[in-house]
């Protein structure tokens, strides 16, 4: 997650993660970020044996500073927690997940809903990715659209 934005990442869904998971992930996030991973400067991450020296390695060589969060201490990385309680409570726990393939396309679908309709109290009731110079105008008319199976319902003005 991006701290400044809220913006969310999927970088990969497997059962069971290990250390060469993990840093390949990270290589391909790295990938997929282009030129914008020179924006980044920290990286904040907790003391789990999957990110290793190597893990850490990729994120130093594009000049981002590797922080590990104290032992024990989930509150030190809130957004994190607070993305994985939301993901918990608005979509997995309510979905029965048959597979690697479908626990991925769920999560996609609940990250592009969180990254560009979910709005969020830090960002003025914003989503993620939306213009901060647009002013929205009221709404005369809404129209609802379920999202990720039927489990989200998103509105917008009807057009």
């Amino acid at each position: 997650m991006e701290v400044r934005t809220r913006t969310v990442h999927i970088l990969g869904v497997t059962a069971h993660p290990t250390a060469a998971w993990a840093t390949q992930h990270a290589r391909q996030l790295l990938w997929q970020l282009g030129d914008r991973a020179a924006t980044f400067t920290h990286l904040i991450r907790d003391r789990d044996a999957k990110f290793t020296a190597a893990f850490d390695t990729i994120f130093a060589s594009e000049g981002i500073t590797v922080t590990k969060i104290p032992p024990r201490s989930p509150n030190c990385n809130p957004h994190a927690e607070r993305f994985i309680r939301s993901v918990r409570e608005e979509c997995t726990n309510r979905v029965l997940i048959f597979d690697r393939g479908h626990a991925e396309k769920i999560l996609q679908e609940y990250a592009c809903h969180f990254n560009t309709h979910r709005p969020h109290q830090a960002r003025d009731q914003r989503a993620p990715l939306d213009d901060p110079n647009v002013i929205p105008l009221p709404t005369a008319r809404i129209e609802r659209r379920q999202a990720v199976a039927g489990l989200i319902n998103e509105y917008r003005q009807a057009a």
